[in-house]
């Protein structure tokens, strides 16, 4: 078994298919082909199960594929590790971030990450520990700096808290209800949601509930900062969402925080990591700048 076969695997599997994994790995297919059928020939089982719908992997195919993703995804961080602390500014880091990170801590970090390490690619995902728990175990990605999840995840991954933080009701300037100073003033409100784990709404109506009031109208549900942003500021959509979005460039000028007396109070902000297995400088140094930007208050 060859390290080459390993990448070759998670290529396939990491670019949907066999055209499209050697196109980005700059071999000819008919090469990919081999290696694959050599690999299945020594394990002594099939790895993919072929059809007129494209490439799957088989059970075994799964088990397998984590453990070579892993070990691929390392050797990488290997070869970046030792090239950057040589004085090298070469390598990737993959960094999965929640809606906060984006707007409240990457705009500080993010130039001089790129004045200390210039020549490190860095690959940004937005999202939900959910969604990205498994480029996290299987080495795809560094890190995932952002939101809580509601329940710890399973053994394997450490789970660092940062800071507490705040939401606030965010709408379009100009809008009938900017006024409002509570929950109650608010009532009949139409709102867009963020998703903190696959509940999406859940937080919204515990609050309204809590407070006594009807469960809001809730008539968008946003994935992404992009939509929830034009969602807001092209209707009469109320959002609940960090209080950092009050001083974020793109939204300061087009939403204004409606003042509400409520307390509104978020998830914490979390690193996850995979214990035993250090960042490479360049990952750490964009972990420590965005740790550096958070909120004093939080701190």
């Amino acid at each position: 078994m060859k390290l080459d076969q390993l990448r070759d695997i998670v290529a396939i599997v990491e670019h949907g298919s066999l055209r499209a994994a050697a196109r980005r790995l700059d071999v000819p297919q008919p090469a990919l082909t081999r290696s694959l059928r050599a690999l299945e020939k020594e394990l002594g089982v099939p790895l993919f199960k072929r059809d007129t719908h494209g490439m799957t992997l088989t059970p075994v195919g799964q088990l397998f594929h984590q453990r070579a993703s892993a070990i691929v995804h390392e050797v990488r961080r290997a070869r970046d590790e030792i090239a950057q602390v040589g004085g090298d500014s070469e390598g990737t880091v993959v960094a999965c971030l929640s809606i906060l990170p984006h707007v409240g801590l990457l705009p500080q970090a993010l130039p001089l990450f790129r004045q200390r390490f210039p020549g490190v690619r860095l690959h940004l995902e937005e999202g939900l520990f959910p969604d990205i728990e498994n480029q996290l175990r299987s080495g795809t990605a560094d890190f995932y700096l952002g939101a809580a999840p509601r329940l710890p995840p399973a053994p394997g991954l450490m789970v660092q808290e940062l800071f507490k933080n705040t939401r606030a009701v965010v709408a379009r300037k100009g809008h009938p209800l900017s006024g409002a100073r509570s929950l109650k003033g608010l009532e009949g409100a139409e709102w867009a949601t963020t998703s903190i784990d696959y509940n999406a709404d859940d937080d919204l109506n515990q609050l309204f509930k809590q407070h006594g009031l009807p469960p809001p109208r809730v008539m968008l549900r946003a994935r992404t900062a992009l939509s929830m942003m034009v969602g807001l500021m092209h209707t009469d959509l109320l959002g609940m969402v960090p209080v950092q979005w009050g001083e974020f460039p793109i939204t300061r000028d087009s939403l204004s925080i409606v003042n509400i007396r409520e307390r509104l109070p978020a998830p914490s902000i979390v690193l996850i990591t995979r214990p035993g297995l250090p960042l490479t400088p360049a990952a750490e140094h964009l972990c420590d700048l965005m740790q550096r930007f958070a909120p004093k208050s939080a701190r």
